[in-house]
């Protein structure tokens, strides 16, 4: 197994705990069940949120959502860039897989599908 990471991000209709939460955790399990993830394979995630979303923090929503209390997580705010797509959660995940980069399936939910278009399988 060798270190991979995996891209994914997901736009939340509205700013309120329970939209965060269910956003965060539907694009997470989408990533690992797409690239056949297992808790222990994971190195660490990283999330960005978008200023405008401060009801409820992605990483405490995937840390719950998953049942992942081992997993290290590092979150912070995305830049604030004109024009940048709003209420929108970023991830990468970094894991030990068998899979090559070229085979890696990085999901982009909702809005977020147009902020990378060319990684969407």
């Amino acid at each position: 197994m060798r270190p991979i990471a995996i891209r994914g991000a997901i736009t939340a209709e509205n700013n309120t705990a329970e939209e965060i939460k269910q956003a965060s955790v539907q694009v997470v399990k989408s990533m690992v069940e797409k690239n056949n993830i297992k808790e222990d394979d994971i190195i660490m995630v990283f999330v960005t949120m978008t200023s405008d979303l401060t009801a409820f923090n992605s990483s405490a929503a995937i840390r719950q959502g998953m049942g992942w209390k081992e997993v290290p997580f590092f979150t912070s705010q995305e830049p604030e860039i004109d024009g940048s797509l709003e209420k929108c959660v970023r991830i990468l995940l970094q894991c030990h897989s068998d899979i090559v980069r070229s085979e890696v399936q990085h999901i982009y939910l909702g809005q977020a599908a147009n902020l990378r278009p060319d990684l969407i399988k």
